[in-house]
């Protein structure tokens, strides 16, 4: 399975749209320091995320997601699964 997925920066409240197959590990890696765009931006916690079958799925949702652009978009994501 591949996972479409939305962390937040506990810090700033910043949020970071990825996509992985595992996602406790990439998530440590967040935590980590070991991806570039979240590295110096504190604590980030899993807020949001959606499963795919095949990474192209999961690759194509991203996309779709990054495209919008907005904030309040993904906040909508968010209070529709909380």
């Amino acid at each position: 399975m591949y996972y479409v997925y939305i962390i937040q920066s506990e810090t700033t409240g910043k949020y970071y749209v990825g996509q992985t197959n595992n996602l406790l590990e990439r998530l440590t890696r967040h935590n980590s320091k070991q991806s570039k765009f979240t590295k110096n931006r504190g604590t980030w916690k899993l807020v949001y995320s959606e499963e795919y079958s095949t990474r192209n799925e999961a690759l194509n949702r991203e996309t779709q997601i990054k495209k919008m652009k907005s904030r309040k978009y993904i906040e909508n994501l968010i209070s529709l699964c909380g």
